[in-house]
């Protein structure tokens, strides 16, 4: 406003603003419009260029920092973050009931709970010295975790600064997770970037809470509830539970709103059967209700176990389900050439969506459960959103059928599958596959690879089928003239797109390596291989032995980037692309040399993971050094099992082998980094 001292109007924004993320991102409720928002934010942006004198680290311009960072520090906990027993039935809600009772001395007595709601995301420690945020981190094993906190500073819904509240340090604990809707618009363009889908929005907020590029975090929409104010003896705590959640509130932190206190344990298990039949009204994701001593100080008699405190417990709710025809199974090809096999469901709704399709893992999945087309089966939603066929009805099982078998030729081009010893997965192995093509040029444009935005499915169909693109170098060649011809693709669009692909030529080489799709190579692997050998010819020409020493390469990845370097299609495709302009080189500093940790050690992953892909895990354990194989033997180290582990696990025990679940894995990998 005209007059007003820049100081004075700073203020004003900062405040405004901020009520109006409360409004949108905790409250649900906006009182202005986005572009309303948008208009205070950038007179904000504006008067502090005029005044950078002004900026502080609080203000809504200074959420997303301007540089990805190089990676996650090891953080300890001021207390222990501990697990949660679970509850899955009325009886077992009244014996924790009596067990409280018990511990509590009170006889009779109902004891006062406060239930809310079960976030399914990912556990964060927020701490505020003088009002303000400085630091954010994961659970990790409950005693360390990753200092995540530039990527919750993107979070909109956690304050940078309390509006009240105890001047001191404070911490709060809560749940960082991704809504439905973000959920949904999120796989929908990775999708069409050709990007592997997320299971569920809790994989989706742990991914993205441990990606290294703030922009990229913050585009993304996660948002966060707090539910625990930890104390340290410092300063007096609220009496109760109760209290402490109406006081984080009263300080403009996202508390989850549905949670009531209730005394007695009839009316908590009213409580839970009452929301396992509205959870879809809700707009994140959630698969149970969290149950809790409500006084303080009973709390602290009661006590807790190793893992668990004494005085809480989840009660989850039972899967949804829903009976369905099984029409037919049938197979996708992806970029590598892996041959998928799913589900073609007669529709159903099943917990407020239409399911036509299902994923079904691979043909020993499909075996092992006995499916055949024409069954009825049993699809289930669970915490997942992505649905699953758990088993066929066999009761209703046509007279005729006859069990699945994988066919022996790729769908797309006719090519022979072929499966490695230690796989379960079948490949086609042609590198003119044009499924692998459209599947691999989805990927090479991504957002987080070559970032070239406007080629989307349907153009990239259109390349491929008109036969105007035969691999990545292709690209570069591509015109105005030649894309404006397309369906769809008017002039501006043909610029813009041409504008794109000749901005991509700049971007760095772990990109570069990235947007290939060399088998086994995420993000990450491509910045430490970028970073090691800083041009594409240093990692094309690097023996095996110079890849496997990389500490955070390893053998599966090392072997894989040789297979791909000592192919002459794959150097023909790297002449081409350094022909066309396309950078390769990297501007990354260049790491000091360490030893892996569990450098000699043997891992083999068996069954189903849900906080990571067996690709992030594999990454993650060969960063410290450590191998991968596919094999059980007296020589493996460890064994991690996943859901639905399979006969690796009995072989494991059969041997002595020691084994870890995901929980556990991911316990050894933080520990080792710490």
């Amino acid at each position: 406003m005209a007059g007003t001292p820049p100081k004075d109007r700073i203020r004003d924004l900062r405040d405004a603003i901020r009520h109006h993320e409360e409004r949108y991102y905790i409250h649900n409720a906006p009182e202005i419009s986005d572009e309303q928002f948008d208009r205070l934010l950038h007179e904000l942006e504006r008067i502090e260029a005029e005044h950078p004198e002004l900026v502080t680290g609080d203000s809504p311009t200074q959420r997303v920092a301007g540089r990805p960072v190089e990676g996650f520090a090891t953080v300890e906990h001021r207390t222990q973050m501990l697990s949660l027993d679970n509850t899955y039935s009325d009886d077992e809600l009244r014996a924790f009931d009596e067990r409280v009772r018990k511990g509590a001395g009170v006889g009779g007595d109902p004891i006062a709970y406060v239930a809310e709601i079960k976030i399914d995301g990912l556990s964060i420690a927020l701490t505020y010295d003088e009002g303000r945020l400085v630091r954010g981190a994961t659970r990790g094993d409950g005693v360390r975790g990753e200092d995540v906190t530039a990527n919750v500073r993107t979070i909109r819904a956690i304050p940078l600064a309390l509006r009240s509240g105890p001047p001191g340090p404070i911490e709060v604990r809560g749940e960082v997770y991704l809504s439905r809707a973000s959920f949904t618009r999120m796989n929908r363009e990775r999708e069409e970037s050709g990007e592997p889908l997320f299971a569920n929005p809790r994989n989706a907020a742990a991914g993205t809470m441990r990606n290294l590029a703030p922009a990229l975090v913050a585009s993304r929409g996660l948002s966060a509830f707090v539910y625990q104010l930890v104390g340290d003896g410092a300063r007096a705590m609220p009496p109760t539970h109760s209290d402490a959640l109406a006081a984080m509130q009263s300080w403009g932190l996202p508390v989850e709103p549905h949670w009531q206190r209730l005394d007695g344990i009839d009316k908590v298990v009213a409580f839970c059967r009452s929301w396992a039949e509205k959870r879809r009204t809700l707009e994140f994701g959630t698969d149970g209700v969290v149950i809790k001593v409500d006084d303080l100080a009973l709390r602290e008699r009661l006590g807790a176990t190793a893992k668990c405190p004494r005085w809480a417990t989840a009660f989850k709710f039972p899967p949804e389900q829903a009976h369905t025809k099984l029409l037919r199974i049938d197979v996708n090809v992806g970029r590598t050439g892996a041959n998928t096999p799913y589900a073609v469901l007669d529709p159903v709704l099943l917990a407020g969506s239409t399911i036509s399709m299902a994923t079904l893992h691979n043909a020993e999945d499909i075996a092992r459960k006995d499916l055949r087309e024409g069954d009825t089966v049993v699809i289930e939603k669970g915490g997942d959103v992505i649905p699953k066929v758990v088993a066929p009805v066999l009761s209703l099982r046509p007279p005729d059928s006859k069990p699945w078998e994988m066919p022996t030729t790729c769908k797309a081009c006719a090519s022979t599958l072929t499966r490695e010893d230690d796989e379960v997965i079948w490949r086609c192995v042609n590198e003119s596959c044009p499924a692998k093509l459209r599947r691999g040029l989805l990927h090479f444009a991504g957002r987080t690879a070559m970032n070239i935005e406007g080629l989307g499915e349907s153009l990239v169909e259109q390349l491929v089928e008109k036969a105007i693109v035969g691999d990545y170098a292709d690209l570069y060649r591509l015109t105005e003239a030649t894309l404006a011809r397309l369906d769809r693709m008017a002039e501006k669009s043909a610029s813009n797109l041409v504008a794109e692909i000749e901005k991509s030529k700049t971007s760095d080489l772990s990109r570069l390596i990235y947007a290939l799709g060399i088998r086994h190579v995420g993000e990450k692997a491509a910045a430490t291989l970028a970073r090691h050998f800083r041009t594409m010819q240093g990692v094309l020409k690097a023996p095996i032995e110079a890849l496997q020493s990389v500490r955070e390469v390893g053998p599966v990845v090392a072997r894989s980037v040789r297979m791909f370097a000592d192919e002459p299609r794959n150097r023909r495709l790297i002449d081409r692309l350094e022909k066309a302009g396309v950078n390769m080189t990297t501007s990354l500093p260049k790491p000091a040399e360490e030893p892996g940790p569990l450098a000699g050690k043997t891992f083999v992953l068996t069954g189903t993971l849900s906080a990571m892909t067996r690709e992030q895990a594999i990454e993650a354990i060969e960063r410290l050094g450590a191998r991968v194989t596919g094999s059980v033997t007296k020589k493996t180290s460890y064994v991690v099992a996943g859901a639905e582990a399979g006969s690796k696990l009995e072989k494991a025990r059969q041997l002595g082998i020691e084994t870890l679940d995901e929980a556990a894995l991911r316990a050894l990998i933080i520990k080792q980094h710490a």
